[in-house]
């Protein structure tokens, strides 16, 4: 057992380092930085398959994520100018396979990836990420069918997004000369690579975004279109970006993407999938000469039609015809009538002459002239007592004047407005004459009317000045005065 009250070593607690060592103590940073160089040494270019998790995009453009399996787990950043160039956009619980290089981090002792290409582990991997994408735009409504748009019957106007060099647009310019030519407007983009889809989705919103009556005539119909090809070749049009677009466009739009087989999410969100992009051309126009032929027919029936009606409505005016009566048979009775009249009308006419002249005769025996005389002496006397003369009606005109006279002056002399234009103001309040001071020192403005307008004043309460003093009469009894 030590003894506890030994002497105090200090050798046994410090470092020695002999000479020769081949074991030299090495700092943190150094250490650090030797593991660096041999993990970036043997672990140059590397190939990792693993599951995303934890995946984030940094303000400032760069990524970072781990890998994992059932049994491990790696770090793993892309630097902003790769992150820019991957092909698709990767999401948790998607399986990939990453091309990079290991490397340290010393701040933190760990080690991590530094992925320059990232590739999707699989069509299984791929069909995963498109059914999650295509599970989380349902939820948000995007596909829909109360959002579909109908296709318009004759467009006079379609506009195309498809690559302008390829078969695909002359397939769609030859389809629609063939059934009914109409003003096509392209606007070209690449359908495939880096970049694509946001072409795309930029002239899908182009097309929307033109207004009416513009220099550039608005689509009345678009038409998105690609050849088959692979699920890779077609993830353009699987991207978010282009479904969006697709779903927020306010034209009628017809998805025609890769061959029948071939289903992407844009033919989800637009108004039509069409199988291939001539049958898309097909739904966007009817044939001419088949139109033509159905109005010809619509021509003839309408023509038909009236023929018939003309036909059926000569009938029956013939039948109605036939059961009217002639004119000799509706104006026979009134015919003889006039007849019998025009016999009776001389009798009639020669008997009331003859009882006038009996009535005449007479009457004439009964007139006089001197009872006629009699009559109006008699009725000139009765006027001549009555005693009716003008001037008792003058007279009594000319004093109803002089009582309207003054009553018309005592009128005038009580009209307020007329004292006003001899220099005096009338006080109003409210509509209402201020009559006295202790009115005026209720109110807080007053209206002064003149007569010749009004004026608006203020009320200030303010002492009144002291009465002047009245001047004494003169005492000099000469100097009073006199009544003459």
């Amino acid at each position: 057992m030590a003894d506890p009250f030994a002497p105090y070593d200090e050798s046994a607690l410090l470092a020695n380092e002999a000479p020769g060592d081949n074991a030299p103590a090495l700092s943190v940073s150094e250490l650090s930085g030797a593991l660096k160089r041999t993990v970036e040494d043997r672990f140059g270019h590397v190939r990792v398959r693993g599951e995303i998790s934890g995946w984030k995009r940094h303000v400032s453009g760069h990524c970072y994520l781990a890998l994992k399996d059932d049994k491990a787990v790696i770090d793993g950043v892309v630097w902003k100018g790769q992150a820019a160039n991957l092909r698709f956009r990767p999401e948790d619980g998607i399986e990939v396979i990453c091309t990079g290089r290991l490397t340290t981090y010393p701040g933190r002792s760990k080690y991590q990836i530094v992925i320059d290409r990232m590739e999707l582990a699989g069509q299984g991997a791929l069909m995963a990420l498109l059914d999650k994408r295509r599970r989380a735009l349902a939820a948000e409504g995007l596909f829909d069918e109360d959002r579909k748009k109908a296709l318009p019957f004759l467009p006079r106007t379609i506009g195309v997004v498809t690559s302008p060099t390829g078969a695909v647009i002359r397939d769609i310019l030859h389809r629609l000369a063939d059934r009914f030519p109409s003003r096509v407007l392209v606007w070209g983009v690449p359908v495939q690579g880096d970049g694509a889809a946001e072409k795309v989705a930029a002239a899908i919103n182009g097309f929307s975004g033109l207004p009416g009556g513009g220099p550039v005539p608005r689509p009345d119909l678009v038409i998105v279109a690609r050849g088959g090809g692979s699920i890779e070749d077609l993830w353009a049009f699987n991207e978010e970006v282009v479904v969006r677009a697709v779903a927020g466009c306010t034209i009628p739009i017809v998805s025609a993407v890769g061959h029948e087989t071939d289903t992407t999410l844009c033919d989800f969100a637009a108004d039509r999938r069409a199988p291939t992009p001539t049958a898309a051309a097909e739904m966007a126009v009817p044939v001419r000469a088949e139109l033509a032929a159905f109005l010809g027919t619509l021509a003839s029936r309408s023509a038909n039609c009236a023929r018939r009606y003309r036909e059926r409505a000569g009938e029956r005016f013939d039948a109605l015809a036939r059961r009217m009566p002639t004119p000799d048979t509706l104006l026979g009775p009134q015919r003889q009538k006039l007849d019998d009249l025009s016999e009776r009308l001389p009798r009639a006419l020669s008997k009331r002459l003859a009882v006038a002249r009996g009535d005449l005769a007479h009457a004439s025996g009964a007139l006089r002239p001197r009872l006629l005389a009699t009559r109006v002496d008699r009725d000139r006397a009765l006027l001549a007592r009555v005693g009716l003369r003008p001037t008792l009606v003058t007279t009594r005109v000319a004093e109803g004047e002089r009582r309207l006279e003054t009553l018309w002056r005592l009128a005038r002399s009580l009209n307020p407005d007329l004292v006003l234009q001899r220099g005096y103001a009338r006080v109003e309040a409210d509509g209402h004459v201020v009559a006295s001071a202790e009115k005026a020192r209720e109110v807080a403005a007053m209206t002064l009317v003149f007569a010749d307008g009004r004026v608006d004043v203020a009320t200030t309460e303010a002492p009144l000045p002291p009465p002047r003093p009245k001047p004494k009469p003169p005492t000099n009894p000469s100097l009073q005065p006199r009544l003459l």
